[in-house]
């Protein structure tokens, strides 16, 4: 395959899944945000919305101060946002119409179709009448986008980097995600949770919203059959492969693709990919917060970032940059 085709392919799932990632964050926000709160506890859940994709001091270009409408604005509709879901899946669309050759009809048509649907919620102004409403469009039809490719699309190396661009963000967007909300308890959690014990009550929400932000808090209940703890959110989002937002799953799915489109140069990327698998596949919770949960995920962070410059080198046209702007 051309180099030049895989990197549109690879940057059109990245920037789906980006907007589907983006949707839930804010999906739960706006959701938490309707309980009883002050405002200084309203303030930083917003806060932690935007440090959540590295957006702060992006914002603070645009707007003097955090308000719900702000931030709302400022992540789904504002075309200067590079990571707004508009942009999202504006760039989605453009690596698509470049690569339409590389799709079945009905992929293009799928990718397509949500974004001039997405159109018409702007115009009509539905986004500002019902922003839930809204962010589950926007999982519904990132949803149907992989499965239309799944369903249609034959399973040959145009379809590998459409799912490994899937995966690495993925990967990234929760351990962002993972990272952010445990710092928000403290700098670096090293595990508080005694035997029957759990949460304070009031640390309930703070919790369940990281396993509803994933779709996981009904998986979490299966799972442990007890109550929500930081220990245990932390092992599943992190070392239960069979969780499928995992960082475990998420590694898993990337190295069994590197190895099914490896080439002359790509065996250092291949192995950065197997010892990050390894750590997440044979590591165990205590051990991870033994030495700092801020620790081990800012370190992940720098090792995925490095794998998708690799990828990159290795795969693409383009390493970290938007293949169409």
């Amino acid at each position: 395959m051309l180099s030049r085709t895989a990197d549109h392919l690879y940057w059109m799932s990245r920037y789906t899944e980006r907007a589907e990632n983006t949707a839930r964050m804010l999906n739960v926000s706006y959701e938490t945000s309707m309980l009883p709160q002050s405002a200084s506890a309203a303030t930083k859940a917003w806060q932690s919305v935007l440090s959540i994709s590295e957006l702060l001091p992006a914002y603070y270009e645009r707007h003097d101060e955090i308000t719900l409408d702000g931030v709302l604005h400022f992540m789904v509709r504002d075309e200067t946002n590079t990571s707004s879901i508009y942009s999202c899946l504006l760039a989605a669309r453009e690596n698509a119409r470049a690569v339409r050759g590389a799709l079945t009809t009905e992929a293009w048509e799928t990718l397509n179709m949500t974004w001039l649907d997405m159109s018409r919620w702007f115009k009509a102004k539905k986004f500002e009448t019902d922003p839930a409403k809204f962010f589950e469009w926007v999982k519904l039809r990132s949803h149907l986008s992989r499965g239309v490719v799944s369903g249609t699309m034959l399973q040959d190396d145009a379809f590998l980097f459409l799912r490994l661009g899937t995966f690495i963000e993925r990967a990234d967007n929760t351990a962002r995600l993972l990272d952010v909300r445990f710092h928000a308890v403290k700098n670096d959690y090293h595990g508080s949770f005694q035997p029957g014990k759990g949460p304070a009550p009031s640390d309930f929400y703070h919790w369940s919203s990281i396993l509803r932000s994933v779709s996981a808090f009904e998986v979490y209940r299966k799972v442990y059959r007890n109550v929500i703890t930081p220990e245990r959110v932390a092992e599943m989002l992190i070392l239960r492969r069979d969780m499928p937002r995992s960082l475990h799953a998420s590694m898993y799915e990337v190295v069994q693709i590197l190895e099914a489109v490896a080439n002359d140069h790509s065996s250092e990327t291949q192995r950065q990919a197997g010892l990050l698998l390894a750590e997440l596949q044979y590591g165990r919770i205590d051990e991870l917060l033994a030495t700092g949960l801020h620790a081990f995920l800012v370190r992940f962070l720098e090792r995925v970032h490095a794998l998708g410059g690799r990828i990159g080198q290795d795969f693409l046209a383009t390493s970290d940059e938007m293949a169409v702007a």
